[in-house]
């Protein structure tokens, strides 16, 4: 495999237009498969995650066209196989997400158990649970689960925890159950909303109640439907933060504020620039960075995968800085590599009142080790180095460090950034960055 060489020390300066959000896309395929006729999908990234899912849905019998530069077709009508092997599966963490849509077409299901990022356990309890509520039988064998129903019925379902993932995956079980489901603390998301806008345009009925209730009325069937994606708001971070920790000056187009209130704020209260506009949001340095403490909160608040790239832009803020992660129990796996780097970051964890309370994810089964806080000292001078990259955000994270640091790293393991990010060399490249794939 290939790998990147960064040579830091060159401001970003230009400009870079988004693409479609990674975490709808590869819903919004698998959503498809709820359809009896071709959907329409505008304004997809060539990332990895989108082409493997393709992958999937033709193995499984679908069809699935590239239509033009960033469109996507996809004709359910054909689909003849409800297993997804090991080989296909376990590449993603979206294999789960393939049951709603098989149970609804041959009701049953057989996939295996999601790989992807390794940030930490996955909650998958609060995808069965729900499922089972609808009346899903789920069992886990062999490395495979196994889901079967004669119908799905509407009920009333609370997640115990906020489960982003979880709400998609009810919700695209329930469009096509018998009568109504009530989902109470239910993820709120800009994606989820994306995915309830293409469900309600292929006929279905979804909608938004009071604070975190989402309601879904079953109907009989799905057509097919047309939509645009909705722009990455973590891909909209990842150039903002490199943008001011390189001390430069980028227009991001499409960028949307209003999906990035939470960022803007921590912006302000650092001292970086910003300006917003119909073109989409303009970022740059406009002078010393004063440190500022974050806390991941499920959304509307900070989201966890803007922490590890907010950490790097803390490096270069003076003063001391904390994170506290409460959304994945492993996601300071880049520490090690900026200390060595030459920053000063220090792991500990807070004292918390009521935990059960704080934390997102399922103390049980939180590794003994982990840590969920930091504290950054800063400002820093980061030299360059040689590093593996062993997730989506850490990568972008280890990146954005090496455009600071002075020499050139040598960074391998890039498979996982083209799984989210489409030819980030290349943007980055087009805006004076100094990248190569070699």
């Amino acid at each position: 495999m290939p790998s990147f060489f960064v040579t830091g020390g060159t401001p970003l300066h230009g400009s870079v237009r988004i693409g479609g959000a990674k975490n709808a896309s590869y819903k919004l395929m698998i959503a498809s498969l709820l359809a009896s006729s071709e959907s329409r999908l505008l304004n997809f990234s060539r990332i990895s995650d989108v082409e493997l899912v393709s992958k999937i849905i033709q193995y499984l019998g679908g069809k699935v066209n590239r239509a033009g530069e960033r469109a996507i077709f996809i004709d359910p009508s054909t689909l003849t196989n409800h297993v997804i092997d090991k080989e296909h599966g376990e590449q993603g963490r979206f294999s789960t997400m393939f049951i709603p849509p098989l149970l609804a077409k041959f009701g049953k299901a057989v996939v295996p158990a999601p790989g992807g990022d390794k940030i930490g356990k996955r909650p998958l309890d609060r995808h069965w649970d729900g499922l089972r509520a609808l009346g899903a039988e789920v069992e886990y064998k062999n490395g495979m689960f196994h889901a079967t129903c004669k119908k799905l019925v509407g009920t009333t379902y609370r997640f115990t925890k906020n489960s982003h993932t979880g709400t998609e995956t009810l919700i695209m079980a329930a469009v096509l159950a018998e009568g109504t489901t009530i989902l109470e603390n239910a993820a709120e998301e800009p994606e989820i909303d994306d995915l309830i806008s293409f469900l309600n345009k292929m006929g279905a009925q979804v909608r938004r109640r009071t604070h975190r209730v989402i309601e879904i009325r079953g109907v009989d069937s799905l057509e097919g439907a047309i939509h645009r994606l909705l722009p990455d708001r973590n891909e909209a971070v990842s150039y903002a933060c490199a943008a001011i920790a390189t001390k430069g000056d980028v227009i991001i187009e499409n960028a949307r504020h209003e999906h990035l209130t939470a960022f803007l704020e921590k912006l302000d209260e650092i001292g970086a620039g910003y300006e917003v506009g119909d073109y989409g949001i303009r970022f740059f340095y406009k002078g010393p960075l004063k440190a500022a403490d974050i806390t991941t909160e499920i959304e509307p608040g900070f989201m966890t995968d803007w922490q590890p790239l907010w950490a790097t832009l803390a490096t270069q803020c003076e003063g001391e800085s904390v994170i506290h992660e409460t959304i994945m129990a492993n996601r300071f796996q880049y520490v090690e590599e900026l200390k060595q780097m030459g920053a000063t970051i220090e792991k500990y964890n807070p004292e918390v009142a009521h935990p059960e309370k704080v934390y997102n994810f399922d103390l049980e089964n939180d590794g003994p080790k982990n840590n969920h806080a930091i504290k950054i000292h800063g400002p820093a001078k980061l030299k360059a180095g040689k590093f593996r990259i062993k997730d989506l955000r850490h990568g972008a994270t280890l990146i954005m460090a090496a455009m600071i640091a002075e020499g050139t790293s040598e960074i391998s393991g890039i498979e996982h950034v083209d799984r989210g990010y489409e030819a980030l060399d290349e943007r980055l490249r087009s805006m004076g960055a100094k990248i190569e794939r070699k």
